[in-house]
């Protein structure tokens, strides 16, 4: 077509009408003419001139005949989704959390759309809110999605926690991703042992208090996919499929992961065994009464047991079905752990454990299985008696932390006690004591094991470290929340303790590959790299996910450390590499 055609053809309706009426209007011509010429009627033809008239009279913004076209993003109203995001204004979420809350149910929206309803329904910017006041929020009533596997698609979505993220290449460069795949663990046809796991995994991770508070958390896409889903599944799911959980797939788990950390170097000869007591704050007329440190008394509570490496804190074993009646047979227990998952030579060689973890006849046992430890002698009045009769002692200088010694005074001496005997004679055994004095505290430490070889001033830093496994108790039960525990049911808080030592050494193993921060406790780690937002990009022809991180002080550390893991493809995810990308906003 030429161009003088283009312009000659009156089909194209606004722009008969426009030369129609300028013909009128500016030419002067006819209505009778006019409608001949562009096919109009004359009545119908007046009926336009009619209507020409009233829009000029209204003063409307819009053009008669022609479209203004706008630049930018169009603009889409839903009724549902802003009133969503008004309710979650209400309840004081800022916009990234409403963002991410309202993409869960596949709403695609952004910043800007969000910020400009707020602002037009006059809502004023949040004041800085705490850690602890963000941790209160609570969702009104919003359905969250149906838990399912995860389909790659091209999409973009916020999340709370894309610095969880930085886990994925430590759960698959050590293999933990297969033993969980492997294990015994219950799954469904819609969501596998794989992702079951790490369902429970990531919000441990995460620091969720309770599984029970899922108002916030089953919302964030990226804690789905983590999991491998697209949302995390709800308390109901949680609650019934630790109910399908037995002892001995925890057991066999805990196996399985033994090998791991054995096969990567991870357990030294040396195991702390503690006891740690977690309360039921409901009606736990079942449950015994157990000391609690922290509270001062004994509290209906379930005694676990925990057996932890004091080189690197990697927790080896756990169980929390412990009774008084077998409370001493524990350490015996564990060493039929450790020898039946024993992978070539037997490392172990020491066990450092408290005065009551078990009684004498079983060190006798230990004697004999060749198998060294260190523990304290329970201090009664005749022992304290005799001990301040003889001043015979020496002084040594012991290393504490910090490249600093303290000096003690000590008596190394071989005495017998009641049940320590060989097993085959029925003749009491020697057994090394070592009195510890001026360490600070009133009464003298008694110090006895079975390694008469050892020098004294590497016994009691041996036997020192154990206070190490105290204090990560006391982190655990802190930070994994596990004296919150919503179930009376032993088996469900043995599963909830063997998933809150799966975290808690997953955080071990990350802060071995940070160098300079192996000694940061998990708490510290998750507030000083971990705890971070941002957005996440899924495109289905790419071979990668690209995880953008908020601007932190920290985190330069944590691209840098990912880069070590830039080649890992996550089968649970599509088989995808992932970028950690970091933002140019906080």
């Amino acid at each position: 077509m030429e161009p003088e055609e283009y312009f000659k053809l009156n089909d194209i309706v606004n722009k008969k009408r426009y030369d129609a009426l300028r013909a009128f209007f500016i030419e002067k011509q006819s209505a009778e003419k006019i409608a001949i010429q562009y096919g109009y009627t004359v009545s119908s033809f007046y009926s336009l001139v009619r209507d020409f008239r009233n829009f000029l009279k209204e003063e409307k913004e819009e053009d008669f005949f022609f479209k203004e076209i706008r630049v930018g993003r169009k603009e889409y109203r839903d009724d549902d989704m802003e009133e969503m995001i008004i309710s979650l204004r209400k309840l004081n979420f800022s916009v990234e959390e409403i963002v991410g809350t309202v993409q869960s149910k596949d709403y695609t929206i952004s910043y800007g759309y969000v910020y400009r309803l707020l602002k037009d329904e006059g809502f004023a910017r949040l004041p800085r809110r705490s850690a602890p006041e963000k941790k209160k929020l609570e969702l009104p009533a919003i359905k969250a999605p149906v838990s399912r596997k995860l389909k790659v698609k091209d999409e973009k979505f916020h999340s709370q926690s894309t610095g969880l993220f930085a886990f994925l290449p430590i759960i698959h460069s050590y293999g933990i991703d297969k033993v969980i795949a492997s294990s015994d663990y219950p799954f469904s046809r819609e969501i596998s042992r794989l992702s079951s796991i790490l369902s429970f995994v990531v919000l441990k991770l995460s620091n969720v208090k309770r599984y029970s508070n899922d108002d916030i958390w089953c919302m964030d896409r990226g804690l789905g996919l983590f999991a491998g889903l697209n949302v995390l599944p709800k308390t109901a799911w949680l609650s019934s499929y630790s109910s399908r959980v037995t002892t001995e797939m925890n057991t066999s788990f805990l196996k399985q992961l033994h090998k791991i950390w054995t096969e990567h170097g991870l357990l030294s000869d040396t195991v702390n065994l503690d006891f740690t007591t977690i309360p039921y704050w409901g009606d736990g007329e079942h449950l015994e009464n157990n000391w609690s440190g922290k509270r001062g008394k004994a509290l209906s509570s379930m005694l676990a047991v925990l057996a932890q490496n004091p080189d690197n804190g990697i927790i080896d074993y756990g169980g929390c079905n412990v009774l008084h009646k077998n409370e001493s047979a524990v350490v015996l227990e564990y060493l039929d752990f450790y020898k039946q998952t024993a992978t070539g030579t037997q490392t172990l060689s020491y066990l450092i454990f408290d005065s009551k973890f078990t009684n004498y006849e079983n060190l006798s046992k230990l004697d004999e299985q060749q198998i060294k430890f260190i523990t304290i002698r329970r201090r009664g009045e005749n022992i304290l008696e005799n001990i301040r009769k003889n001043k015979n002692y020496k002084t040594i200088r012991v290393e504490a932390s910090g490249l600093k010694k303290r000096t003690l005074k000590i008596r190394d001496e071989k005495i017998t006690l009641p049940g320590y005997r060989d097993s085959k004679t029925g003749k009491p055994k020697s057994i090394r004591q070592v009195i510890i004095t001026e360490h600070g505290r009133t009464k003298p430490a008694l110090i006895i094991t079975n390694d008469f070889e050892l020098s004294v001033e590497k016994v009691v830093r041996k036997y020192c470290r154990r206070w190490l496994v105290e204090k990560g108790i006391a982190e655990q039960i802190d930070f994994f929340h596990l004296n919150r525990v919503s179930s009376s049911m032993v088996i469900k808080v043995d599963f909830d303790l063997v998933m809150t030592i799966l975290a808690h050494n997953i955080y071990r193993l990350f802060a071995m590959n940070l160098e300079r921060y192996e000694h940061f406790c998990d708490e510290r780690i998750y507030e000083k790299f971990i705890a971070n937002n941002g957005d996440i990009s899924l495109n289905s022809n790419s071979d990668s996910i690209n995880v953008e991180l908020k601007k932190k002080r920290d985190l330069p550390e944590i691209i840098e450390m990912m880069k070590n893991f830039d080649n890992l493809k996550y089968s649970w995810i599509g088989d995808k590499k992932l970028n950690f990308i970091p933002s140019a906003s906080s």
